[in-house]
């Protein structure tokens, strides 16, 4: 089978990592640098990936996280946050790459897109995260090591243990590492005919 959809196939929310493992920083840079490919509407990259790694700044998050063992167990957490004002922070560099006439088309699609419109900014800033994430993932797992989505804990705690900026949002957490033991059996998938629709409603 084709090695991407090896990777999603084996793709599992690991619960118990091996704490003692260390990802080395030239594969979690590449880990990192691979979520970077998710897109993202109009190429304002707007996901932020907060590696934490201090065990300090862990058993604080583990404590507004219904203590779940794998925020203190992983090798790597990251933090998926969005920042929601990244439409105005130096738009040209999001086209630096393009012709003049083309960045500066798309500079001004970008303003008048998000400008005044906070809904837009939140919710696009959400979708560009969630891609991020399943892309961290996978990259993750094409490296050989596990990973757990998360989002059971206080947002607004954990916002403030990272001092988040007020024009960013969080959005998940990924736990990376090397699993332990055996998964469990896994819950299933709801047949094909219950999610896939075609045409109308």
């Amino acid at each position: 089978m084709n090695a991407i959809l090896d990777t999603m196939l084996a793709r599992r929310a690991t619960k118990r990592f091996d704490g003692t493992h260390r990802i080395p920083d030239e594969t979690l840079a590449a880990i990192l640098h691979a979520a970077r490919t998710a897109p993202t509407a109009f190429n304002i990259q707007n996901w932020r990936f907060l590696v934490v790694r201090d065990p300090a700044v862990r058993a604080e998050i583990k404590a507004v996280a219904w203590n779940q063992p794998q925020i203190e167990e992983c090798s790597a957490l990251i933090v998926l946050c969005a920042d929601m004002h990244a439409y105005a922070k130096n738009p040209g560099r999001y086209w630096k790459d393009a012709p003049e006439a083309m960045r500066e088309k798309y500079v001004g699609m970008i303003t008048q897109f998000y400008e005044n419109n906070p809904a837009m900014q939140r919710d696009e800033a959400f979708r560009s995260a969630g891609m991020a994430a399943y892309a961290l993932m996978m990259a993750a797992t094409a490296h050989g090591y596990d990973t757990c989505p998360m989002d059971g804990f206080d947002f607004e705690q954990v916002a403030e243990i990272i001092r988040l900026p007020k024009d960013h949002a969080l959005v998940m957490f990924v736990a990376i590492g090397k699993g332990t033991g055996e998964l469990p059996p896994h819950g299933g998938r709801i047949p094909d005919a219950d999610i896939i629709v075609h045409d109308r409603f």
